[in-house]
């Protein structure tokens, strides 16, 4: 058989082979994670442990409130018809158990309102109201701090990628422009490092936050709900006393008549 055609292609696909080993051969390795994370020097190894702690703080009040805002915990089964059956049997007292029993948001704010009992249907829905802003102002506040942490980190990320252009134009000024472009790429590269961080840690809290809020808000009014519907009995009975302002606050002596002295000539002496 004649080998001679052969040649050619041999000679060809051999030539390629060696052109593919020797690009491989000079092509530099691909920066692994570690390595992109300390590209960034002392300054950014710095800034990525900030937005490695504030990734944890994030991580444990997500799981917070994951545990605090379970319904079981807020809503209580059965609270508000225990509460309510009492009250229309006029049992003020085991309303009062009820509640204790379970300790809850929703238990908070029907003793609230029963503490209130006697001053009528008016204060026991005020102080239903005020319940509810308190404790649902309790709720947000540390779900604020996811807040916090996702407004923070970008600026955080951001910071170190300043940091980073300065140091990669004071390289370039240093040699008086005879770094190149890929000097300069790279040192903004590795300052970009730090933003990706930021932005890693802002998105996940920002989402959690919002999430967690509207929860909050969902629970509050189902809270809300149940409590007028526990309390409504409460409509029904006569007020024992009422809430008036003192109308003496300058104490008992206002309250007496002025003393008028007699006027016209005094009686006589009787005559002896």
């Amino acid at each position: 058989m004649n080998m001679d055609g052969w040649n050619p292609i041999a000679n060809s696909f051999l030539s390629a082979t060696t052109a593919g080993l020797l690009a491989q051969t000079e092509t530099p390795e691909a920066a692994g994670m570690f390595d992109i994370i300390l590209s960034g020097g002392i300054i950014g190894l710095l800034i990525l442990l900030v937005l490695f702690a504030l990734s944890i703080a994030a991580a444990y009040l997500v799981f917070d409130q994951t545990m605090t805002l379970r319904k079981s915990d807020v809503l209580p089964e059965g609270v508000s018809d225990t509460v309510r059956q009492a009250l229309l049997n006029a049992r003020v007292n085991e309303a009062d158990t009820a509640c204790r029993r379970e300790p809850s948001v929703l238990s908070v704010v029907l003793l609230s309102g029963l503490s209130e009992l006697e001053f009528g249907w008016r204060e026991v829905e005020k102080a239903v109201e005020d319940s509810l802003a308190e404790q649902s102002a309790r709720l947000m506040r540390r779900i604020e701090y996811l807040s916090v942490i996702g407004n923070i980190a970008p600026m955080v990320g951001l910071l170190g990628t300043v940091t980073g252009m300065i140091f990669a134009f004071q390289q370039v000024a240093t040699t008086r422009g005879a770094a190149g472009a890929g000097d300069l790429a790279e040192g903004i590269y590795q300052a970009l490092v730090t933003t990706v961080g930021g932005l890693i840690v802002a998105i996940p809290s920002l989402a959690a936050y919002a999430i967690c809020r509207n929860r909050v808000d969902s629970l509050i009014a189902q809270v809300a709900y149940q409590a007028q519907h526990a309390l409504t009995p409460i409509k029904r009975r006569p007020t024992a006393r009422t809430r008036t302002p003192n109308p003496n606050p300058a104490g008992p002596s206002a309250s007496r008549p002025p003393h008028n002295p007699p006027t016209g000539n005094p009686p006589a002496p009787p005559k002896s």
